[in-house]
């Protein structure tokens, strides 16, 4: 399989993709809607969901699943990290499997975080990692999504400035797509038009009402993002909100079409 194959599966042509995260374990700690961490793929697969981003463990337990709804993309979380805040104060990050693991494990694409509040030295260390993942996938024919993020800081506007500087270095560095914070409709579109790199969009933790999820789904999308990864906003719902917020932003997501 190719790269432009791998790359349209996770962002068709026809709609804004929705890519629901359920691979918060490799860094979290046990959280509500995730105890059994291969759930929210069985109970959300059949509601106009594109894909999911997954752990490897997750792949594995599924495969009979998406073996009957080849529809489904998956993305593998390849990579953990640990809080800077915590132990020395540093944050440590690492690679938990390979490309060539994902490959044949039959996923459609790579993620991994972009980190950059660490030191110098380790922000050198990321960029060499991501470089060599970047040669690998290139090698593989499959597509890394890139995370630019400054771990544990909050949204202020210092930090979406520093964050959108950051989604540079991850586009210099080779990233085929770029998952973000959303940093408003006006920087969303601006990134888009100067990166020429697909954008898409992190949802973050449970926060709102469901017309404050799909208000800001609708903002990144008329901002031009090829994609929203929507988890926790859904899955950590009471079922019928979460049913209706999953129906409404998909909605939106169908009123798109892409020339590639």
């Amino acid at each position: 399989m190719s790269m432009e194959y791998r790359l349209r599966r996770v962002l068709p042509s026809s709609r804004v993709a929705i890519i629901m995260p359920v691979d918060h374990g490799l860094i979290f700690d046990r959280i509500d809607g995730l105890e059994t961490p291969s759930a929210p793929i069985t109970a959300w697969g059949e509601n106009d969901v594109t894909g999911f981003m997954m752990t490897p463990g997750q792949v594995r337990q599924t495969e009979r699943y998406f073996a009957a709804h080849p529809h489904l993309t998956r993305v593998l979380t390849i990579d953990t990290y640990y809080d800077y805040r915590e132990q020395d104060g540093k944050g440590s990050h690492g690679l938990i499997t390979t490309v060539e693991d994902a490959v044949r494990l039959g996923v459609d694409a790579v993620k991994m975080l972009f980190p950059w509040n660490m030191s110098n030295e380790e922000r050198v260390a990321m960029c060499n990692r991501v470089g060599a993942v970047v040669r690998e996938c290139e090698n593989w024919g499959i597509p890394l999504v890139l995370e630019p993020v400054l771990i544990g800081a909050p949204r202020s506007d210092e930090v979406i400035v520093a964050e959108e500087k950051i989604a540079r270095i991850a586009y210099d560095l080779g990233a085929h797509i770029i998952k973000i914070a959303f940093p408003g409709e006006e920087r969303t579109r601006r990134l888009v038009a100067e990166l020429k790199v697909p954008l898409v969009i992190a949802g973050g933790p449970l926060a709102g009402t469901p017309s404050d999820t799909v208000d800001a789904v609708a903002q990144t999308i008329r901002s031009g993002a090829r994609g929203v990864i929507v988890g926790r906003n859904i899955w950590q719902r009471e079922r019928a909100a979460g049913e209706q917020v999953l129906a409404e932003v998909a909605a939106i997501t169908r009123q798109y079409q892409f020339q590639d």
